[in-house]
C-alpha cells in the first residue's frame, strides 16, 4: 500500500504483505529508505499513532521497529521535535550494492575565485519579487497556456530595444528568440548552422572547453583558433577552414582581451569571403571601467551574426533567461529547434524580467554592481602588487568579473592550483580552458602559466586573504 504521510512526514512508499511478518518487512523497507537516500538525514518520521493507522498495523508494531531503528542509529528522538532519521546513518555493504564510480564529494573553499559568477549578495530580490508580482497582475489569462515557441512578445521587443541602446545592435523583436539561458540557445543555434551545412566551428583557445561538447552534440567538428593580445587571430580562423565561429570580443573567457577594431574588421572580411557566420557570445559586456564601451558585433554585419544573451550574470545564474538575435535565414530553424526540445522559461518569468528592464531597476541594478565590482578590482590590483610585486602580472582588467594573472614561466600552474586548494581556495588554472594535448588541428600555445581569478562573488578581505595565499604557494 501506499502511506502519504501529509504534515506527519514526506511520502513514502511502503508495501506490506499481511501474510508476513509484519514488524521485520516494516523495518526492512525503512532501513533501505534511510540509506538509499529516500528518506533523507534530518527528515521526520510520522507519529507511530499515526503511521499504525495509514498502514493498518498496531501502533505496537510500529514502536517495535522505531526502538529497533533508534537502537540501530539510523534514527534518533528528542523530546518535543518527535523521530528524525540520524545525521549518520551506516550503509551496509551487506544489504545493498553500491554502483562505484569517481568521488564527487569536494570541499568548498572559503575563498572562490570561480569566473563567471555575480555578486550573489547584490542579487535585486526585492526587485525581481515585484516585478514577478506584478506580471502576476498585468500578465492577461489568455497567456498563460503554451508560449509562442519564439518567446513572449514583449520580453523580445525589451531584450531588442535594450541591445541597440546599450549594446549598438541592430536587432528588433522579430529577430529574437527567448530561450532559456545562453547554453541552451547556444545549442539550438549550433544545431540550426548543422542543418545549414556547416561541418566546423571555429572555438577561441583558450577558452570554455563545454562549447566543445555542445558543438559535437550539434553535430559540428570543433576547431582550436588562437587567441593573442588583440583577439581571436583570424589569420589562423581562415587556415582553420571553419565556416562558423563562436567569440567573446566585448572580454574574451577566460584571458580578458578585447577584441580590437582591426581584428573586428577582419574577422567581418573573414565572414563575408567563406560565407561565414559569427556567434557572438556578449559575455561582460556590460560591465566596463576604464575604456568606453564595446559595440556588439551584431550591429556591425547583422546579416552574419547571431548573438546570444543572458542575465546570468547580470541578475544570477538561477534566473534561467537569455536571448538569440539571429539573420532570418537562421530564425525559423533555431525557433523549430526550441519548439521540439523545450518551449524554454516560464511565461511569468519572461514577463516579470520585461517589466524589470523596462521600470529601470535593471538599469540600476547594473550601475550599482558596476561600482562593487570598480572596487573589487582595484583590491585585487592591489594586493597582487603587494604579494607578488614584480613577480607576476594581471591582464584583462578593463572589463567584467574576472582577470587574468600571469605567472612565471619557471612556476607549476597546477601545483599553484592544488596547494591553494588544500588551503581552501578555489581558483582555476589557464589549462582547463586550453584544447586537450593532442586535440585535432591543435597549434602551438603562446600562454605561458596563469590563474583565472574571478572576483565578481568574493568580498575585498576574502581578495586580500586569497591572493596571500596565492603568492605563498607560488614562492
Amino acid at each position: 500500500m501506499t502511506v502519504d504521510w501529509g504534515r506527519d512526514g514526506p511520502d513514502l512508499l511502503l508495501t506490506l504483505d499481511h501474510d508476513a511478518p509484519l514488524g521485520a518487512q516494516l523495518q526492512d523497507q525503512m532501513r533501505a529508505a534511510i540509506r538509499e537516500g529516500r528518506l533523507a538525514a534530518g527528515e521526520r518520521l510520522p507519529s507511530t499513532r499515526r503511521l499504525a493507522e495509514r498502514l493498518r498495523v498496531s501502533r505496537g508494531t510500529v514502536v517495535e521497529v522505531y526502538e529497533q531503528l533508534l537502537a540501530e542509529g539510523y534514527v534518533e528522538s528528542a523530546i518535543g521535535s518527535g523521530t528524525r532519521v540520524a545525521a549518520v546513518a551506516l550503509l551496509s555493504s551487506g544489504d545493498t550494492k553500491v554502483q562505484s564510480g569517481p568521488n564527487t564529494t569536494q570541499v568548498k573553499p572559503d575563498i572562490d575565485f570561480e569566473y563567471g559568477i555575480p555578486d550573489l549578495s547584490s542579487v535585486p530580490l526585492a526587485d525581481w519579487a515585484r516585478a514577478v508580482s506584478e506580471a502576476t497582475r498585468k500578465l492577461p489569462t489568455a497567456e498563460l497556456g503554451d508560449e509562442a515557441p519564439a518567446g513572449s512578445k514583449h520580453l523580445r521587443e525589451v531584450v531588442s530595444a535594450y541591445h541597440r541602446r546599450v549594446r549598438a545592435g541592430c536587432a528588433v523583436a522579430q529577430d529574437a528568440i527567448v530561450v532559456g539561458g545562453f547554453r541552451q540557445g547556444l545549442a539550438f543555434a549550433l544545431s540550426t548552422l548543422a542543418k545549414h551545412g556547416i561541418r566546423r566551428l571555429a572555438l577561441e583557445d583558450p577558452g570554455p572547453r563545454d562549447h566543445d561538447v555542445i558543438a559535437r552534440r550539434a553535430g559540428l567538428e570543433p576547431v582550436p583558433v588562437p587567441v593573442d593580445g588583440d583577439g581571436l587571430d583570424v589569420r589562423r580562423l581562415r587556415e582553420s577552414g571553419a565556416r562558423a565561429v563562436l567569440l567573446t570580443p566585448a572580454h574574451q573567457c577566460p584571458t580578458g582581451v578585447v577584441l580590437g577594431p582591426l581584428r573586428r574588421r577582419e574577422l567581418v572580411a573573414w565572414a563575408s569571403d567563406v560565407d561565414g557566420v559569427m556567434l557572438e557570445d556578449d559575455y561582460d559586456a556590460e560591465f566596463r571601467y576604464d575604456r568606453q564601451p564595446v559595440g556588439s558585433l551584431q550591429g556591425l554585419d547583422p546579416d552574419r551574426v547571431i548573438a546570444l544573451g543572458s542575465v546570468s550574470k547580470t541578475l544570477a545564474p538561477t534566473i534561467r533567461l537569455g536571448w538569440v538575435f539571429a539573420p532570418r535565414r537562421f530564425l525559423d530553424g533555431i525557433i523549430e529547434e526550441k519548439r521540439l526540445s523545450s518551449r524554454g522559461a516560464p511565461g511569468l518569468d519572461q514577463e516579470a524580467l520585461a517589466l524589470l528592464m523596462e521600470s529601470g531597476r535593471y538599469d540600476r541594478h547594473l550601475r550599482r554592481v558596476r561600482e562593487i565590482y570598480r572596487a573589487r578590482r582595484g583590491v585585487l590590483v592591489a594586493a597582487v602588487q603587494a604579494e607578488f610585486g614584480a613577480q607576476a602580472r594581471l591582464q584583462g582588467l578593463s572589463a567584467g568579473c574576472h582577470a587574468l594573472l600571469r605567472l612565471p614561466e619557471s612556476v607549476s600552474e597546477q601545483g599553484v592550483v592544488e596547494a591553494a586548494r588544500s588551503r581552501l581556495v578555489g581558483v582555476r588554472g589557464l589549462g582547463d580552458y586550453r584544447f586537450a594535448p593532442g586535440s585535432t588541428h591543435v597549434q602551438p600555445h603562446p600562454w605561458s602559466p596563469a590563474l583565472v581569478l574571478g572576483f565578481g562573488n568574493v568580498t575585498e578581505n576574502q581578495i586580500r586573504r586569497g591572493i596571500r595565499i596565492l603568492a605563498e604557494a607560488v614562492r
